[in-house]
């Protein structure tokens, strides 16, 4: 069975198992969500992710999932943007800043998939895929 929006399930279920205290997380592979982990890597909102092979061939994605002290999460709500029924597009000046400064939006650009303040830098918009925060 096909999914409509795969990235909407990805973050769903980061956001679940977030919710849940989970440690890891797993899903179906793809790059997009591959590009998207290490953006949430490099950001320092998960901890680690990697990519699985399985015997009949297909790629699973395997998020090790971030906590702070107490055991909260570090994601504390991951929000889709733009879907496939309605697509958001921003230019430069319109790339949002996500509680001021302390989360992220993720863009798909013309030159990959990059987080608001690499876009920024870029000087460059694109379609908003998600907030984290």
């Amino acid at each position: 069975m096909s999914m409509t929006d795969p990235i909407a399930d990805m973050l769903t279920r980061i956001r679940n198992a977030c919710g849940a205290k989970h440690r890891r997380v797993d899903m179906p592979g793809s790059k997009m969500k591959v590009e998207i982990a290490r953006i949430l890597k490099d950001n320092n909102f998960i901890q680690d992710y990697r990519t699985l092979e399985e015997e009949s061939g297909r790629k699973t994605l395997r998020v090790v999932l971030k906590y702070a002290q107490g055991g909260q999460p570090v994601i504390r709500e991951l929000k889709r943007v733009s879907t496939p029924g309605l697509r958001k597009y921003v230019g430069v000046t319109e790339i949002p800043r996500v509680r001021n400064g302390l989360g992220m939006a993720i863009l798909s650009t013309s030159q990959g998939l990059m987080s608001d303040r690499q876009a920024r830098q870029a000087r460059t918009g694109g379609e908003i895929l998600a907030l984290v925060w």
